[in-house]
């Protein structure tokens, strides 16, 4: 069975910073796309980072370009979502979504998701 479970969420001040953790356990391929999605209240969910598991190459939303930075530990099987000068806009819940066969916003193409992470930067 393939589990995804974040963990790191929280409040921050303005400008402060966060990291975000995907734990992964069950998945049996080896090549794939992980990414991070949000999710604000009244708003569709939106991709922020993924990552793609052979060649490590990622991909940010424009938003957060020079803000966060996603990466992977392969030997914990861990997903991370480091981010830095954080705004009030990126108050939302965060997913960490897995395993899709391509690396594309789209949510379809991500087969497994994680239960999300809280995050309110206040101003």
């Amino acid at each position: 069975q393939v589990r995804l479970v974040e963990s790191g969420g929280g409040s921050v001040q303005a400008g402060g910073s966060l990291r975000l953790s995907c734990a992964a356990s069950g998945y049996t391929g080896s090549s794939y796309c992980m990414a991070w999605f949000r999710q604000a209240p009244g708003k569709e969910r939106e991709g922020v980072a993924r990552i793609y598991f052979r060649s490590g190459r990622t991909y940010y939303a424009d938003s957060v370009n020079g803000r966060f930075t996603i990466s992977q530990d392969n030997a914990k099987n861990t997903l991370y979502l480091q981010m830095n000068s954080l705004k009030p806009e990126d108050s939302a819940t965060y997913y960490c979504a897995g395993f899709g066969p391509v690396c594309v916003w789209g949510e379809s193409s991500y087969n497994y998701w994680g239960q999300g992470t809280q995050v309110t930067v206040s101003s």
